[in-house]
Parts: structure tokens; C-alpha cells; sequence
């Protein structure tokens, strides 16, 4: 097993909606190597399950606002996780979370989806739909998300 996707998100939020649209895209038509978890959006609440898989890779996907075109698709390091979740519609912020699967999982990356509209009732914009579902396509090839290109704060 390549590792476990672990999705986070709220359907009736627009956008935010990408995670649990990848967990549903995942759980019709696995990705060969991985399981994946809806986490929603307390992701905290089933760190437990994650970790009891004892995978060597977590890859955490949510909707993150880091001020590019909507559906935008950027592996984020740590540094910007802290600053870009200031504000959250989760309950807890990702990097706690990160922290937490790090102390048992060798490698957790996070993998981010540039929004349009986080607001209840909603639908989800179809530029992140369309994103959702390409990265869904590259998983089942096989492709590997830490290729992605990475998202860093300048020092």
C-alpha cells in the first residue's frame, strides 16, 4: 500500500466541498495503493484510523486559499499550512493535525485546492470540480502526488 488519503472538507461549504468530492471519486473507483478516509471537517476526529492503518505516506487534500486561479492544485509546506490557517472552517487548524499523524507516520504531505466560494449552500464551482476529478485521474494512473509542484513561503 502506497499509503492513506486522508480528505478533509464540508460538502455544504462550495469549495470546500473538494476533499469529501475526492473521498466519494475514491471510494467508487479506488486508486491502486491507497485507502482513503473522509475526514470531514474535523479530520482530528479520525486521526485514530489513520494511524492505525501504520501507513509509510499520508497525503492530507483540502480547498486552501493561497491566492491563485480557483482549482489550482499545490503540495504546501509546513510553513505555509501554519500561515494560511489562520482562519479555518475545520475545527481544529491542519497543522495540528499534521503534527499529530507525523509522530507515527514517516512521511504526511498536504496537498491544497485554490477555492472560489467557501460559503454554506453553495455548490462547488466547477473550475475546483474539474480538479478534483483531474487529480482523481492522475491517482488511479498512478501518478505520484509528491510531484506536484510545491507551494513555499519565502524565507
Amino acid at each position: 500500500m502506497s499509503g492513506v488519503i486522508l480528505t478533509v472538507g464540508n460538502s455544504m461549504m462550495g469549495d470546500d466541498g473538494a476533499g469529501p468530492l475526492l473521498a466519494d471519486l475514491l471510494t467508487k473507483t479506488p486508486a491502486s495503493g491507497w485507502s482513503v478516509i473522509d475526514g470531514g471537517s474535523a479530520p482530528e476526529n479520525v486521526a485514530h484510523e489513520v494511524q492505525a492503518l501504520k501507513p509509510q505516506r499520508v497525503l492530507v487534500v483540502d480547498a486552501a486559499d493561497f491566492a491563485e486561479a480557483p482549482g489550482t492544485v499545490r503540495l504546501i509546506d509546513d510553513a505555509a499550512i501554519a500561515d494560511m490557517f489562520i482562519m479555518t472552517t475545520h475545527n481544529l487548524p491542519l497543522s495540528f493535525l499534521i503534527e499529530r499523524l507525523r509522530e507515527t507516520i514517516p512521511e504526511v504531505l498536504f496537498l491544497g485546492i485554490q477555492p472560489d466560494l467557501v460559503a454554506f449552500g453553495f455548490p462547488m464551482g466547477s473550475a475546483v470540480r474539474s480538479a478534483v476529478e483531474a487529480l482523481h485521474t492522475g491517482l488511479c494512473a498512478g501518478e505520484d502526488p509528491a510531484t506536484y509542484p510545491w507551494l513555499q513561503i519565502p524565507a
